[in-house]
């Protein structure tokens, strides 16, 4: 672990669109910048917030991550996606919320004299409450009213001033309360305008499920689904959401770029009944998920990135609708034509327990039984067949539709010609008595 602690600062805006007493002044969605802690929670349990920005401490994370460049590029890039561009690094915590407030990338190694005294009073929220007349003194940086005599600035100024420089340049002790992660994830987000059109609304989803996969990891968990919903924007904010699309998954997951490719193909398929100006993500139905641990060994194969096929037919589910896309699913019948089942792929039921057929059957069944001529009372395909193992009678579906009841005698035959194949001789005189064919073994 590093000699000393470092600390991150997040803070919302571009430093070249306002200075930093502007940014102090602009209001910050509070669950915003809490849905940024959340997120943050996957790098580092030190997490909290103070002012408009979001903290973190990370000394005991560096390793895991990668070192310092690797983490705080990780970091800066998730935030940025997120809509928070600034980002610095500081040995103490308002140290490193004074250089994020004026765009300055800061350093974990570098004195915390060498970075923070050439910093504009407006830096830190107290000095700037007393910067009217520390300028009357000539004071236009921190590095300028830490010069000043201490007595003299104690007696002239709140407590609170000497109280802020002294933490941010680590002479005095300062904390804050850690974030804690909610048990459901709830999320809001106002868009920039009108979004009149369902695949439009994705700009503003991915932010929302951007921070629901940085609540997932902290919490070392997959979700089963989420719902996002919408609110058009002539309605008050205390309306209840007029849309909502529900967002299943077959198995537990917090794979950003499936969760997003996924709410893509269903959105794909929503109409909107008006334009939208908000949108919320929910979710509460989650699972523990581990991830898997990469090989040791040198030259191990590693898994390719991409979907699994349980992803893939999701996607292809919510593109194409959930009945063209069906799995086969067992059945306990003795009929071979009814021993399997198709069902919606996308569904997750436990697979049936069928017990194995007690005769070889074909991989390959005709759809319908073809009818075979006999000669000399043998069945003939390209020439007369041998029966090789047989007869296994099967009798059932009486209870069933009417019209699919079933008695024959089932065997394996073969000839030159033909090969193996499967055949039986139905046995009620209705159906003809007669020989068919019904499948192939190869």
């Amino acid at each position: 672990m590093p000699p000393h602690p470092c600390w991150l600062a997040l803070c919302p805006g571009p430093a070249c669109t306002s200075s930093p007493a502007e940014r102090l002044a602009q209001p910050l969605a509070a669950a915003s910048a809490e849905a940024l802690g959340w997120w943050a929670l996957q790098f580092t349990p030190r997490v909290c917030r103070h002012d408009e920005a979001v903290l973190m401490e990370v000394s005991g994370s560096l390793r895991l991550f990668g070192g310092e460049r690797a983490l705080h590029e990780r970091i800066v890039a998730g935030a940025t996606d997120l809509g928070w561009a600034q980002c610095a690094a500081a040995p103490t915590a308002l140290g490193a919320l004074a250089l994020a407030r004026c765009g300055r990338s800061g350093a974990w190694s570098i004195g915390l004299e060498a970075l923070l005294d050439g910093l504009p009073l407006d830096s830190l929220r107290e000095v700037a409450a007393e910067a009217a007349w520390l300028s009357r003194l000539g004071c236009r940086h921190l590095g300028d009213v830490r010069r000043l005599p201490r007595a003299g600035l104690a007696r002239r100024s709140e407590r609170a001033l000497l109280q802020t420089l002294g933490q941010a340049y680590g002479e005095e002790p300062w904390s804050a309360p850690w974030l804690t992660l909610p048990e459901v994830f709830e999320a809001r987000l106002e868009l920039p305008g009108r979004v009149e059109s369902a695949p439009a609304l994705m700009f503003g989803a991915r932010r929302l499920l951007l921070q629901l996969c940085g609540w997932l990891a902290a919490r070392q968990a997959g979700l089963r689904s989420f719902v996002l919903r919408w609110r058009h924007d002539f309605h008050r904010r205390d309306d209840p959401p007029l849309g909502e699309l529900p967002v299943r998954t077959a198995e537990p997951t917090r794979q950003a770029g499936h969760l997003l490719r996924l709410l893509g193909e269903w959105l794909a398929r929503v109409r909107l009944a008006a334009p939208v100006g908000e949108l919320s993500l929910f979710c509460d139905e989650i699972e523990p998920l581990v991830e898997a641990t990469p090989s040791l060994l040198p030259g191990a194969v590693e898994a390719v990135e991409g979907e699994s096929l349980a992803q893939l037919i999701e996607r292809l589910s919510a593109r194409l609708g959930s009945a063209q896309v069906c799995r086969p699913v067992p059945r306990s019948d003795h009929r071979p034509e009814a021993q399997q089942t198709w069902r919606p792929a996308a569904q997750d039921d436990a697979p049936a327990m069928v017990p194995w057929p007690s005769m070889p059957q074909p991989a390959w069944l005709l759809s319908e039984p073809l009818p075979l001529a006999t000669r000399r009372d043998r069945p003939q395909l390209h020439g007369d067949l041998t029966i090789l193992a047989g007869p296994h009678r099967v009798e059932a579906g009486w209870w069933d539709t009417p019209g699919t009841a079933a008695a024959r005698d089932y065997c394996v035959a073969w000839n030159e010609r033909a090969g193996l194949v499967w055949i039986y001789r139905e046995r009620r005189l209705e159906e003809g008595g007669g020989w068919f064919l019904h499948g192939r073994f190869g």
